[in-house]
């Protein structure tokens, strides 16, 4: 899983006619503690996620089992709003 921020949205006028429909969203990784980490990830949103909202995204063959992206070709895929993060002290 991946802890991420969504950053912006992809706009593709021309797509693999499977993913018509799909909103597409770019997620900014983050670490726990909220701070960005390296690159960026393209992702579905399949629970209405807003912008600099935390998510959690799947990626890889875990994506395409998300509701709604079976059979479809995707390789990240958001599937959790964060309401917030713990981290246990040491």
């Amino acid at each position: 899983m991946i802890l991420a921020r969504v950053a912006g949205t992809v706009v593709a006028t021309r797509k693999d006619p499977r993913l018509e429909g799909k909103k597409l969203l770019i997620l900014k990784p983050v670490s726990p503690e909220g701070k960005d980490e390296a690159g960026y990830v393209i992702a579905v949103d399949t629970v209405g996620a807003g912008y600099k909202e935390t998510v959690l995204a799947v990626s890889g063959s875990s994506a395409r089992m998300a509701e709604g992206c079976k059979d479809t070709p995707v390789d990240c895929s958001i599937v959790g709003i964060v309401d917030s993060v713990r981290l246990d002290e040491k």
